[in-house]
């Protein structure tokens, strides 16, 4: 197939790599891509969000499936326009993308489909959000109600903190203070069709800056796959994302479906095992949030893992054919990434800095980097820049790359990713040293 990847970042590029991998030899175009995307396939200089020069491009190019990434090009409509072009399109509709859009509608979803999520009050005013801050009381959970590029989230012991985040986010719109969930997270991932609900393989990111979860929230520094721990409550993988798919997904799907909104694409289930039981039947499953994309970094680890063809099981969600095609099966390695970050990251990311051991990093065994944030160096940018050659890449934004290790073990992944990193030089790189540490060794 010709296959267009619309975005920029790691998510992306994991993405193209998984579609590379495949015997079928698929022509694939990025748009816009990164400077390590464009090492792989060619990009295309485009405005993701806009749909109609997305179209447009799509049909000269005669795209046989078009893979929207992030979620800002779901949210201005470039899926509808593509479909009404009578384009595959695997990503959700502007009304369903409201899913991650707007945490009052998913709220609302979610109460409507019966499926089990923390207390919220949606705010429009500061004496409202500080009225609900003190309801709930600590730890403080306070939303942006829209998109926020992964900074829209605090989770504090300071109230004052609290209610300094939710006035900075008021001046965009409403925010929402939620009732804190205590336990281990999980991210799902689930294809739609807009009537079938396929689950991928359970992942875990870390979201904090620093090791210990020290720091703000951050997109996430790292992730881990599978989740081995997932067995001692629910006797194994396959067991929790049936009790998922059962309990919250097929829920939201046919909710959406009745309001004639149907959701076509990524349902990312961001949820949280809690000890709270509010009947016998109760799973101590909630959910904390919905996107309406694959997740970064979680796509970095699950995708490798992916034994199954990922164009099939795109392109089936994308033409309403997901029941026809089989399960996707998954590999039992062990699969860890770990983010490079920036300095000042996340802040205000200090830019423009030129990475080295890229190639050197690479080509260790069964290490990989997915790119997010990188650009070619012009010979403006390397002048007098230690290591830095007329090849090399510069960091264009926070989170920079992610390096993906497989192993047998946690331990033999984890030692491998660390290994590769410590190869790459990025002044005032910073970087978790504790992802999945928790089931290695």
């Amino acid at each position: 197939m010709k296959i267009l990847v619309l975005g920029s970042g790691a998510r992306e590029h994991a993405i193209v790599l998984s579609l590379l991998g495949e015997e079928a030899g698929h022509d694939i175009q990025a748009a816009p891509g990164n400077a390590g995307i464009a090492l792989d396939v060619p990009v295309v200089e485009l405005d993701a969000n806009d749909p109609v020069a997305v179209t447009n491009h799509a049909i000269a190019w005669g795209a046989d499936l078009v893979v929207v990434g992030p979620e800002a090009p779901l949210v201005a409509g470039v899926a509808d326009e593509l479909r009404e072009q009578g384009i595959p399109v695997f990503g959700p509709g502007k009304a369903a993308a409201a899913l991650e859009g707007s945490k009052t509608f998913a709220k609302r979803i979610m109460e409507a489909a019966g499926v089990p999520t923390g207390r919220a009050v949606r705010a429009g005013t500061l004496a409202e959000a500080t009225a609900a801050i003190d309801e709930f009381g600590a730890p403080y959970v306070v939303k942006a109600d829209g998109l926020a590029a992964g900074k829209g989230v605090l989770v504090s012991e300071d109230r004052e903190a609290a209610i300094a985040h939710a006035t900075h986010w008021l001046q965009h719109g409403s925010v929402l203070v939620e009732e804190f969930l205590d336990g281990q997270e999980v991210s799902l991932f689930l294809v739609s069709d807009g009537h079938t609900v396929v689950p991928l393989s359970p992942a875990q990111d870390y979201k904090r800056l620093g090791d210990g979860d020290a720091g703000p929230n951050t997109g996430g520094m790292g992730a881990y796959s599978p989740l081995p721990w997932l067995d001692e409550t629910f006797g194994s993988e396959e067991a929790f994302t049936r009790e998922v798919v059962e309990t919250i997904a097929r829920p939201v799907i046919a909710q959406l479906a009745s309001e004639r909104t149907p959701f076509i694409g990524l349902l990312y289930a961001g949820l949280i095992l809690t000890s709270k039981r509010e009947s016998a039947s109760d799973n101590g499953i909630r959910v904390i949030e919905f996107n309406a994309r694959f997740g970064d970094p979680e796509t970095q680890v699950v995708l490798p893992r992916l034994a199954s063809p990922l164009s099939q099981l795109l392109f089936a969600a994308a033409t309403g054919t997901l029941g026809t095609v089989p399960a996707p099966a998954f590999s039992e390695t062990s699969a860890v990434t770990v983010v490079l970050a920036s300095e000042n990251y996340p802040d205000t990311p200090i830019t423009g800095r030129p990475l080295t051991g890229l190639a050197e990093a690479s080509s260790l065994e069964h290490v990989h980097i997915a790119h997010a944030a990188t650009r070619t160096a012009a010979a403006s940018d390397i002048s007098g820049a230690s290591g830095a050659s007329d090849d090399t890449l510069l960091a264009s934004g926070g989170r920079v790359l992610s390096v993906v290790a497989l192993g047998t073990t946690f331990t033999e992944a984890r030692t491998r990713a660390y290994d590769a990193l410590g190869r790459i030089t990025l002044e005032g790189g910073q970087y978790r040293t504790d992802i999945a540490a928790r089931v290695s060794g």
